[in-house]
């Protein structure tokens, strides 16, 4: 078996399950996914990946190891327990050890780098398809969308990211100067001007603040019980310009035109100690 800790909103969550899928078909297993810390972790941290044709079951107390409300046994385990061998995340990029790491592990980090799954991409894709059906209002903007041969989409990151200190401090948010070097960067790519579909966490700061050179629509139509649409909804767009945020670059990934643009901010966390240098996949915009 191959167990993975689920932690943070969906776009970890969807690294978590493509890093644990990954290992288990290297080493002929299945994926086990432990939701307990979800229970106890941030608003926007919903178990969201039923809405996607995973192949995974979620684990039951009995075959887990032991959790945090057990503190001794959950750190005796850690540091001896073999069956599952706890592996953790080290360090913010690619942990090449994880890609062989073979067969009854637990992996407890967020794996932030498609390098953990890049061999199981043919795999993944028809995986990370929907398996729900779309909402009506996200139905709706589909249409909107895909009418639109000149869609990009373009993610403001706020909540906890402004809301908290620790947020603040660790993430930060991407500035209106990167928004407009951005558009700029994905109208040059893509040779023509763009029609700008704007997703965030906090819809009427976007509407009231951010301005952009080139026709704009405010995307509203979804709320954090149903962010897996707006992640529909992105990958519809023919163009990406994402937030430091995991989620919107998944919006980005899960669009699977070669010729899709896709710009990225280069510094990724507020707190310049921190960097991970694989997070972006290659043929991505850093500016």
């Amino acid at each position: 078996m191959i167990y993975v800790r689920l932690a943070g909103g969906l776009g970890n969550q969807l690294f978590q399950y493509a890093a644990a899928r990954a290992l288990a078909l290297r080493t002929g297993s299945e994926v086990v996914l432990d939701l307990r810390d979800l229970r106890n972790g941030p608003r926007h941290a919903v178990f969201g990946l039923d809405r996607f044709r995973i192949h995974a079951r979620i684990g039951h107390e009995g075959e887990l190891p032991p959790g945090r409300s057990m503190p001794l046994r959950h750190a005796l385990w850690r540091v001896f327990g073999r069956s599952p061998r706890f592996l953790r995340e080290r360090g913010l990029g690619l942990n090449q050890a994880v890609l062989g790491a073979g067969d009854n592990v637990y992996l407890h980090g967020y794996w932030q780098s498609e390098g953990y799954f890049a061999d199981a991409v043919p795999t993944l894709r028809p995986e990370f398809d929907f398996a729900v059906a779309p909402g009506a209002g996200t139905a709706r903007m589909i249409e909107t969308i895909l009418a639109e041969d000149a869609s990009v989409s373009v993610h403001l990151r706020r909540g906890d990211y402004v809301s908290t200190a620790g947020g603040r401090v660790t993430h930060g948010v991407c500035d209106q100067a990167y928004y407009a070097r951005a558009l700029v960067q994905a109208q040059e790519k893509a040779g023509r001007a763009l029609h700008a579909f704007v997703f965030s966490d906090d819809p009427g700061w976007a509407r009231d603040n951010l301005r952009l050179d080139c026709a704009m629509t405010l995307v509203d139509v979804n709320d954090a019980l149903s962010a897996h649409d707006d992640l529909r909804l992105m990958a519809a767009c023919r163009h990406h310009v994402i937030a430091n945020s995991t989620f919107s670059w998944w919006g980005a990934w899960l669009d699977a035109r070669p010729e899709k643009v896709v710009v990225a901010p280069r510094q990724w966390f507020a707190d310049s100690r921190l960097s991970n240098p694989d997070i972006l996949p290659a043929g991505w915009i850093a500016i």
